[in-house]
Order: C-alpha cells, then structure tokens, then sequence
C-alpha cells in the first residue's frame, strides 16, 4: 500500500470534488494531484533521491498537505518538525535525520540563519508559499515512484514529554494500516465528509486523520492553528464534519464566548486523545455539541498511532467513559508486569501492543528500539488495566506514577478529581520531594476565571471523590502549563522544578 494511491483513486472517481479548502483557497482533487505531482518534480531538481530526507517547518495548510504526498511521490521520505520546538531542538532533530532539504513557511522564516549555522545537514531550503508556487509552476508533472508497502514513509519525532524526543520511523503500511483499523471501527472520520486540521499537522494524531480521509475520500480543511474563535469560524463557515482535537483544545473551545457566537451544529464527529480527558469538560462538549458524537483514540506516534478507541456508544455509559476503549481492529492489546507476562484482568501493568502499524524502529537507536519492541510487543510505558470486556483502562504514564509513604499514586485519578471542582481551568498533578513521605502528591493548577480558592478547600474537595492519601499535599497555582507541540503537558518541566537534574522521568 502507498499513501500515494489515494490520490490516483480520487482523480478517477472525484476529480473535482474539493482536496483541500485553506482560507479562500480551494483546489479540487484534480487540481491537488497536478501540484503534488510537479512538485515532486521540483524535488527531485533539487537532489532529492530515493530515501532522502525532507523537513517541514510550517503551519497547517493545503501547502503541508501537498508536502505530505509530494516527497513520497519522489520516493523520498518526510520529517514534520515541531513548531513548538526551539531552533537548537529543531535543528537537533534535522542533524540527527540527516535531512536535507526543509520547506520553511513565512512564520519561521527568521529561524533560518540560525538553523543553517546549527544543522549543516541542511543543503536546500524552500522559503514560503511563493517559492513553492514558483517551483509548481516551472517544473512538468513527473510519474509517481509509487513508493509504499515496508518502505519508511517518515521519521516522526516524539515530544520529548518524558525525555529526550526520539525519531519513530513509519512505513507506509503503518500509516495506511493505522488508519483503515480506525475507519473499520466505524468511530473515525466519515466517508465524504470535510475533515478540520485544527491539530498540528506535523503531529501524528492529525496526520493519521488526514491519511484516513484521504483513503476514503472527502475534503481536508485547513486553519494555520488552533483558536478557539478560528475554529469555530472554520466549522460554521466550511461545514466542517470532523475534527481531531486534544483536550486542552476542546475546554478552550467550548469555554469561549467568541466560539459560542458561531454555529457549530454541521460537526458530527469529534475525536480525541493525546491526555485525560476530564469527565467534567467532555460533559460541558457535549452540552455545547449535542448534535457530535464523540470517539477517544488511544496510541502514541510508535503506534502510527491508534490502539484503542472508545467509540460513541461508549459515551453514554458512565461506567466506560473513563476507559481509553477497546483495542481497534488493526491491533491485539495486552497488559504484562515487568517480566512480559500478561496479568489477570483488572490488575494494573504495563500496555502493550501488537500489529502491523508498530514503527519500524526508532531511527539510529537499536538498543532503544530492541528494549521497546521486545518480543514482538510495542511496550508503551503506559500503566493501566483490562477489564472483563476488554475494556482498557488508563491509571498513568508508568514514569508519573508517584510513590507516596510507600502506596502507589497515578496522577491521572488525582487530576481527574481536581477538574470536577469549578475553580480548576486546568491541572497536572506530579511527585516532588517530601522528607516524610519521599514523594508527595503535588498539584499544579491553573485557576478559572473569577474562582481564588483556597488549598485547602482543593484538597477536601478531592478527598470526596478519592482515598485521602491520594489527595494533593500542596498545591500551587500558575498562569498557563506547559505544553508539547500536540497539546500534551509536559510533566517533565514542572517536576525540574523541584527535582533539578537528580530526577529524569
């Protein structure tokens, strides 16, 4: 299979049904296919060859798509990069690809300089949408290299949320596999439909959406980024069917009023994933989309990157809507203790996945993918159970598990009790040092508007919902959380605080 092959599909059947829709612009299929083909063109005049590596350093738009299926189209291979990064961990990520050629888009134009000085792997950038026009216009559309099947479709850079980022690389198989399993489970993007990129499209939780409605046909719509205000203007405006948000992207756009002035009654579907979920925001989603179903996709990028879903019927039982789902079609899901041995049903382990969408491998790094993918299983680092009907249930990443006086904490149960109080806009809940206890639970919580309570009132608060052990022992209250590129919070960050360098998780 090859992520190519479903452009020649939509040229035969829908040539002129709309690709792609980015602010004013609209290019059908058969527009898209000639773009994507002289473009590939353009590459290979530019030294890209077989197996070469590609960079994109851009915000989401028609462009990026035409990226994606352009570099494989000229039988090379793409590396989104992270936006949220700094020029020194994006440039890490370059040298450590060997990519050598990096389409750069006008917001990061400014980096350039810097990137060039500190990754001299670099031999060719394509500044802006002008130039690609440029090189569109000025090259003859070339045959496809019909790369695919076990051939590396990208090198895809975790977000370094417990470590050092790692470069995870996909084939095409695992790309297409990931996405027909989420499709076939019937809670993904919907043939035919318009499908919101308000993700980041160098992420692999929108870029396995944009495979997926690719392989069964539709439109990609295309905002640079998320706002609230933004996507909710592109959802009335466009139609939108389907979107892929985080959690930290829903709170923000249901809780804002500017969103609330538009009408967002066209969206049926809306996936989610990358963190928790807190019971209290999906239930204020669903007041303010009640016409949406909701899906939970659990995986991560190594995972091309679904393994589970909780589907819509899910929803409506509030004695599953806190699981991660069942495993999709495409995988067989396990929980093992730490010598690989699959536990009784209900006891917490580690997750661990088998299928034809596990990477490759993570590139230049043998030991690392040995240990990960010991005996065929994908080893997440993810600590949950399995219920009697195969239901998986997330408790926390293993490496966030907090030790306290000696009992085990997962800051997931805590975090999700903090969230149902009214004064938490949003929260992260990680282990800091504690002479008594060795590690006590600590939250960090971000406070909603015109809520200043107390650390104790937090801490009763949380006591009513679970075992008081587990209750935050301190609290402290910032502005904002940091945050990955993907919207996931960066626990490695707060826990610097109080740990320094004497703790990496």
């Amino acid at each position: 299979m090859q992520l190519t092959q479903c452009v020649h599909r939509a040229v035969r059947q829908t040539p002129d049904l709309p690709a792609t829709i980015f602010g004013d612009r609209v290019r059908t299929w058969a527009e898209s296919a000639d773009r994507v083909a002289r473009l590939a063109a353009a590459l290979r005049d530019l030294g890209v060859g077989q197996d070469d590596r590609v960079g994109l350093l851009a915000l989401n738009s028609d462009i990026y798509h035409e990226f994606l299926l352009a570099v494989p189209w000229a039988d090379a291979v793409v590396t989104p990069v992270n936006t949220r990064w700094t020029p020194s961990e994006i440039a890490f990520s370059l040298q450590d690809s060997g990519t050598s050629v990096l389409y750069v888009d006008e917001t990061f134009a400014p980096m350039v300089p810097q990137l060039r000085e500190l990754a001299p792997c670099l031999t060719t950038i394509i500044g802006g949408a002008a130039v690609v026009d440029y090189l569109v216009d000025t090259h003859e559309p070339m045959p496809d290299s019909r790369r695919g099947g076990n051939s590396m479709a990208g090198i895809f850079y975790t977000g370094g949320t417990t470590g050092h980022s790692k470069g995870v690389m996909l084939s095409h198989d695992n790309m297409i596999v990931s996405a027909l399993g989420s499709c076939a489970a019937g809670t993904y993007v919907q043939p035919g439909g318009r499908y919101l990129h308000a993700a980041p499209m160098f992420h692999l939780a929108d870029c396995s959406a944009w495979t997926a409605r690719n392989l069964i046909g539709g439109t990609h719509v295309m905002v640079p980024s998320f706002t609230p205000q933004g996507v909710a203007e592109a959802i009335e405006r466009h139609r939108v069917t389907d979107v892929l948000l985080v959690p930290t992207m829903i709170q923000l756009l249901v809780d804002s009023p500017e969103a609330a002035e538009h009408d967002l009654s066209s969206l049926r579907h809306l996936v989610y994933g990358a963190s928790p979920i807190s019971e209290a925001v999906l239930d204020r989603a669903a007041k303010r989309l009640p016409g949406t179903e909701f899906t939970q996709a659990y995986g991560m990028t190594e995972l091309a990157p679904v393994a589970t879903l909780l589907g819509p019927e899910a929803h409506h039982d509030a004695s599953l809507r806190r699981s991660a789902g069942r495993a999709a079609p495409h995988v067989e899901v396990m929980v093992v203790d730490d010598q690989d041995r699959e536990v009784p049903r209900g006891a917490v382990g580690e997750i661990v996945v088998r299928g034809d969408n596990v990477m490759l491998g993570y590139w230049n790094q043998p030991e690392e993918t040995k240990k990960a993918l010991r005996g065929g299983w994908m080893h997440t680092g993810d600590g949950g159970y399995m219920d009697d009907d195969g239901y998986v249930h997330i408790v926390d990443r293993l490496k966030d598990m907090i030790v306290s006086g000696g009992e085990n904490v997962y800051s997931a149960e805590v975090e999700n009790a903090l969230a149902k109080h009214p004064a938490v806009a949003a929260c992260a809940v990680i282990g800091v040092p504690d002479e008594q206890w060795g590690e006590r639970v600590h939250a960090v919580v971000v406070l909603a508007d015109g809520h200043e309570p107390a650390d104790d009132e937090l801490r009763e608060h949380c006591k009513r919902h679970i075992a008081g052990y587990k209750a935050p022992r301190s609290v402290e209250f910032v502005e904002e959380l940091p945050v990955s590129g993907a919207g996931k919070i960066l626990k490695r960050v707060l826990r610097s605080r109080h740990w320094g360098s004497s703790r990496d998780r």
